[in-house]
């Protein structure tokens, strides 16, 4: 069982894990172990997921979302094929946490008339700038 959060955990038979060899330091051991982890989460099929958060997740570009709503997680950062696993659920629980809260409304805002003055302020001052290295000098 896999705790999301107080409400939400995702049983042992929604995860499949693959395990391959990863690449990156280790010497001849790692052409000999299986360190490296996959964990696929079926997020489209998912009975344990509220409808909230499965929409959620599947409207995120992300790449490690397959087109079937399957996603990918790899691991390995680590050596040993323990903490790469532990790393891979952590990760997985963190996206899905993100995805349990609405994200929040955008706020129309319109800028300061003081703002506006200082950017058209700026934008004389350039302008002047610009002025003066266009002016040939006075050879008198």
């Amino acid at each position: 069982m896999l705790t999301i959060s107080r409400t939400l955990a995702l049983p042992e038979s929604e995860l499949v894990e693959r395990f391959l060899r990863a690449d990156g330091p280790g010497g001849q051991h790692v052409n000999r172990t299986e360190s490296a982890v996959e964990l696929r989460f079926d997020v489209a099929s998912s009975p344990s997921l509220p409808d909230e958060v499965r929409a959620r997740l599947l409207a995120r570009r992300d790449r490690r979302l397959t087109a079937d709503g399957v996603l990918v997680i790899q691991g390995r950062r680590f050596r040993d094929q323990g903490r790469n696993r532990d790393d891979v659920r952590e990760r997985l629980a963190e996206l899905i946490r993100g995805a349990l809260l609405p994200p929040k409304k955008r706020v129309a805002t319109k800028p300061t008339r003081a703002s506006k003055e200082r950017r058209l302020a700026g934008k004389q001052q350039r302008g002047k700038i610009k002025q003066t290295r266009s002016r040939k000098p006075d050879l008198e």
